[in-house]
C-alpha cells in the first residue's frame, strides 16, 4: 500500500480484502486498461475475474448471498479499481446501487428472486433516471407507467393484480447494453390525486431484459452506445420504451408513489462511490506524477528537483489525502445508520474536483508527453471530467449542500 489515502481502524478482513483487491488491480487492469480503452472494449476478463473475487455481491447480506461488507469496505474496494481504470469501476456501481436499493426497498419476494443472482453476479444491474430534456431535474421526468389489468405477469398472483405499461425515453445509462436487470423511475398518476408534488407520483419499476442492443425484449429498446470523450469500455447507452409491459409484482416495494424516494437513497450511496471514484483516479494521477517527475531530466537534473514541481505535487498530494478522508467520513457515517446527504454531497464535490485539478498538474508535469497516447495520464486527462457531472452535477451537489446546511445552521426565531 502506498504512503497516501491511508485508513485507520479497518478490521482484518477489510484489509484482505483490499489487499486482494489491489493486487488484482496491479495485475489484472493496469496493464490492459488503456489499451482497451483506446479501443472502447468492454473489459470481459476483468468483470469475470471480479466476479470470482466476490465484488458483485460485496454489500449483498450474507443470507442472500453476499459477503454482507459495509459501504466503506464497498467504497475502499472502488476506489482502488478506479485506480486502476475508473470505467470498471462505473460497471460495479450501477449493479451495487440497484442491488442496495433491492436490499432497502424490495418485497421479500424480490430480495429472495434478485439478490442471490445479482451477488453471484448472474444478474447485472444497471439503473434509469435521466431523460434527454431533464438534466438533473428529475421531478420533470415524462415517462409514464399506466396502470393495465389485462397486463402480462409473472405470477398468478400478479395475474390477478394486472400490470403496467411503460411508456419514454431514458438516457444515460451506464451498463445500458450489457445488464440484465434495470432500474427505471416513471411517472405513475394512479391513485394520487390532482396537485400531488411530482416527487410522490413516482415509482421504480424492476425491468428484466436481455444482455445487448436492439429490441431486448417486447416494447424495450436499447438503441446503442452512446460515444464519448472518455468513460469508455463501460457502455453507455439511451433506453426506449414502447408499451412495454411490466408485471404488479415488479414495482419495487409492492408501492407506486416512492420510486423518488428509492432512487434518491440510492443516488446518496452512489455519491459514495463517486467520491470514491476521483480518490482513486486522483491516486493514479499522482503515482504517475510523482514517477515520472523522478524520471524526467531537465537542466542537469530531474525534474522532480526543480521547486516548481516540488510545489505541485505537495498540492496533489495534499489534495488526495483530503477527498480520501472526506470520502471516508462520508461512508463512515451512512454505515451508522445517520442520514450522510450533506457528508457525500460534500465529499463527492470536493473528490471530483480535485481528482481534475491532481489529473491536470500530472498532466503538466509530463509535458508534451502527456499529450500522448502512449502514456497513461492522456486517458486518466479524458476521464475525470465525467466525475464532475456523474451522480449529479458539482452545482447540484452545492445546491444540496447549501441548503443542507441552512438547515443545520437555521436561525430560531
Amino acid at each position: 500500500m502506498t504512503r497516501l489515502a491511508q485508513t485507520e481502524g479497518l478490521t482484518d478482513i477489510q484489509r484482505e480484502i483490499l489487499s486482494t483487491v489491489r493486487d488484482f488491480v496491479d495485475k489484472e487492469i493496469l496493464p490492459v486498461a488503456t489499451e482497451l480503452e483506446h479501443r472502447d472494449e468492454y473489459p470481459t476478463q476483468i468483470v469475470e475475474g471480479l466476479k470470482e473475487l466476490g465484488v458483485f455481491g460485496l454489500m449483498i447480506p450474507e443470507e442472500y448471498g453476499g459477503l454482507g461488507e459495509s459501504l466503506l469496505t464497498y467504497a475502499l474496494t472502488v476506489e482502488e479499481i478506479a485506480r486502476g481504470w475508473m470505467s470498471v469501476s462505473g460497471i460495479i456501481n450501477t449493479h451495487f446501487i440497484v442491488a442496495y436499493m433491492l436490499k432497502q426497498h424490495g418485497t421479500q419476494e424480490q430480495k429472495d428472486y434478485f439478490l442471490p443472482k445479482m451477488a453471484a453476479g448472474e444478474i447485472r444491474g444497471a439503473f434509469s433516471m435521466s431523460e434527454p430534456a431533464l438534466g438533473s431535474d428529475v421531478s420533470a421526468i415524462s415517462s409514464k407507467g399506466v396502470r393495465d389489468d389485462g397486463g402480462t405477469s409473472r405470477s398468478s398472483e400478479a395475474e390477478s393484480g394486472g400490470g403496467y405499461v411503460l411508456t419514454g425515453q431514458k438516457m444515460w445509462l451506464t451498463n445500458g447494453g450489457s445488464s440484465t436487470l434495470v432500474a427505471v423511475l416513471c411517472r405513475t398518476d394512479e391513485g394520487h390525486p390532482e396537485g400531488t408534488p411530482p416527487h410522490k407520483s413516482m415509482t421504480t419499476f424492476l425491468v428484466e431484459k436481455e444482455a445487448g442492443f436492439g429490441e431486448v425484449r417486447p416494447g424495450l429498446t436499447i438503441p446503442g452506445k452512446i460515444e464519448k470523450m472518455g468513460y469508455k469500455g463501460v457502455d453507455t447507452t439511451e433506453l426506449i420504451m414502447d408499451g412495454l409491459r411490466i408485471p404488479a409484482d415488479r414495482v419495487l416495494g409492492g408501492r407506486t408513489g416512492r420510486g423518488f424516494y428509492h432512487m434518491m437513497d440510492g443516488v446518496e450511496v452512489g455519491r459514495v462511490n463517486v467520491a470514491a471514484r476521483g480518490c482513486g483516479v486522483a491516486q493514479r494521477a499522482f503515482e504517475l506524477g510523482v514517477s515520472y517527475a523522478q524520471q524526467r531530466h531537465t537542466f542537469g537534473k530531474p525534474i522532480a528537483q526543480h521547486q516548481a514541481i516540488q510545489f505541485k505535487l505537495a498540492e496533489m498530494a495534499t489534495k488526495v489525502e483530503a477527498a480520501h478522508a472526506m470520502m471516508v467520513n462520508a461512508a463512515r457515517k451512512k454505515d451508522s445508520g445517520q442520514r450522510n446527504d450533506l457528508e457525500a454531497g460534500m465529499a463527492k464535490y470536493l473528490a471530483s474536483e480535485y481528482c481534475k485539478e491532481v489529473v491536470e498538474d500530472a498532466f503538466r508535469i509530463h509535458g508534451g508527453y502527456g499529450f500522448s497516447k502512449e502514456y497513461e495520464i492522456e486517458r486518466l486527462y479524458r476521464e475525470a471530467p465525467m466525475l464532475l457531472i456523474g451522480e449529479g452535477t458539482a452545482e447540484i451537489q452545492k445546491m444540496i449542500i447549501g441548503r443542507r446546511l441552512l438547515e443545520e445552521y437555521r436561525i430560531q426565531a
